[in-house]
């Protein structure tokens, strides 16, 4: 940031009485980190950096001396439309460098930054339209969440049947004022569970996008007695919760999907799909990372299980939309709230534009084969696979694994209520 652009946030700062900035950046899971600081401390980054201690950030456990250098983006400047106490909070989403001024090589915003660089210079540039999905339930009297919802809605149920509508609205609203526009919001098929469909964006501004609707949505949700979870899977008897990317690939500013071929979508677009899946057992870790993820991806519901495209059936895991022209665009069914959406947005765009440049062509209707049924395989598709290492990096990579392996290792020595309700009398 230069200097003026400091000066000029300064000064909106001192108009709202901002009090403090919240510098938030996200850890290679893609949860959200912040240090507050005074406006006095932001007025001095130009010349005083701001570093923080990696030591103890996820997946860096241990590891002395890291420092890592917070750089704000100015375009991510906002101010907190709630406050707890008197004085009003800044903040920005930062990107994380080493202390010789190189971007930080296990940064997930970065990664996604280089992604969509590579991308600009062959001429190509990824837009997506994020649909999020999440469950409301109430806390109890110490504030703890819990899995209890009083309502009975089902698919865009209104008022009074779905009780949250008054929270989804206060959330769509923060988000405004927040900067990241919304398109719709509905209640989805299970009680208690919503969903709230975000603008078209580019990559980094929608990842940016994702990470402030999850603060905002848990932000408001506490307000209302609420706890929102984009937990994938929290009721085993309802639907899970999942993400939607639609995306809408542009050269020279034309829809590179469109076309005048059979279905009235070009060979481009199946191209773009036939990558996705080539490299979508290995990309599930990262859409999916999370032991309880693959309790959503089951057999008889709404969640897709079969490694496959097509154009007609809406269960699929990937899919191009009956809308055609420039809307033309390509669904990807199988990400859930979790992931880290930064690595997820990089790894998305990569394997589409190798689809591209190979000229894969999966035929419709062809099934691959399964997504993996379990974190442990997924993360032995992730580590096995070169276009991932390539993509992600070297050094992010190693790390993911192991912190998501750590996660899968634990809980496969869990003896689960269910074990012992079925196999202690019984053996």
């Amino acid at each position: 940031m230069n200097r003026e652009t400091i000066n000029t946030m300064l000064k909106q700062m001192e108009e709202e009485g901002v009090e403090t900035v919240r510098l938030q950046f996200t850890d290679i899971t893609g949860t959200l980190k912040s240090i507050a600081v005074t406006p006095a401390k932001f007025a001095m980054l130009k010349e005083e950096p701001f570093f923080v201690d990696g030591t103890f950030l996820a997946g860096r456990d241990g590891e002395d001396g890291v420092e890592l250098m917070l750089k704000p983006d100015p375009s991510t400047f906002s101010i907190l439309p709630w406050k707890s106490q008197p004085g009003n909070v800044a903040r920005l989403l930062c990107s994380l460098y080493k202390e010789d001024g190189t971007p930080f090589e296990e940064d997930s915003r970065e990664v996604l930054k280089q992604a969509e660089r590579r991308a600009a210079a062959q001429g190509f540039e990824l837009s997506v339209r994020p649909e999020c999905e999440f469950f409301l339930f109430h806390s109890d009297d110490d504030g703890r969440p819990t899995v209890v919802t009083h309502e009975r809605a089902g698919y865009l149920d209104a008022h009074p049947v779905d009780l949250g509508e008054n929270a989804r609205r206060e959330m769509v609203r923060t988000l405004e004022e927040m900067g990241v526009e919304v398109e719709a919001s509905r209640h989805e098929i299970s009680p208690g569970q919503h969903g709230i469909d975000l603008k078209r964006m580019g990559l980094v501004e929608a990842a940016d996008g994702i990470v402030t609707f999850r603060s905002t949505v848990r932000s408001v949700a506490k307000r209302h007695g609420l706890h929102a979870t984009f937990m994938p899977k929290p009721l085993g008897d309802a639907e899970g919760s999942g993400v939607h990317l639609h995306f809408t690939l542009c050269r020279d500013g034309k829809n590179v999907f469109a076309g005048e071929e059979k279905g009235g979508f070009s060979r481009e677009a199946v191209w773009f799909v036939s990558g996705l899946l080539e490299h979508m057992k290995a990309m599930t870790a990262v859409s999916n990372p999370l032991v309880n993820s693959y309790k959503r991806l089951v057999s008889g519901t709404k969640a897709p299980t079969e490694l496959c495209w097509s154009s007609r059936r809406e269960n699929c895991l990937l899919r191009i939309p009956p809308v055609r022209g420039a809307r033309t665009r390509v669904e990807f069914r199988g990400a859930d709230g979790s992931a880290n959406p930064y690595l997820l947005l990089a790894l998305c765009l990569e394997a589409g534009l190798d689809g591209i440049a190979n000229r894969m062509e999966i035929p419709e209707g062809t099934v691959l084969g399964r997504l993996p049924e379990n974190l442990g395989t997924a993360l032995s598709y992730f580590q096995e696979d070169e276009f991932v290492n390539k993509t992600l990096g070297e050094p992010l990579c190693r790390r993911y694994a192991a912190c998501r392996q750590e996660e899968w290792l634990s809980y496969e020595r869990q003896v689960t209520p269910w074990e012992l309700r079925e196999y202690l009398y019984r053996y």
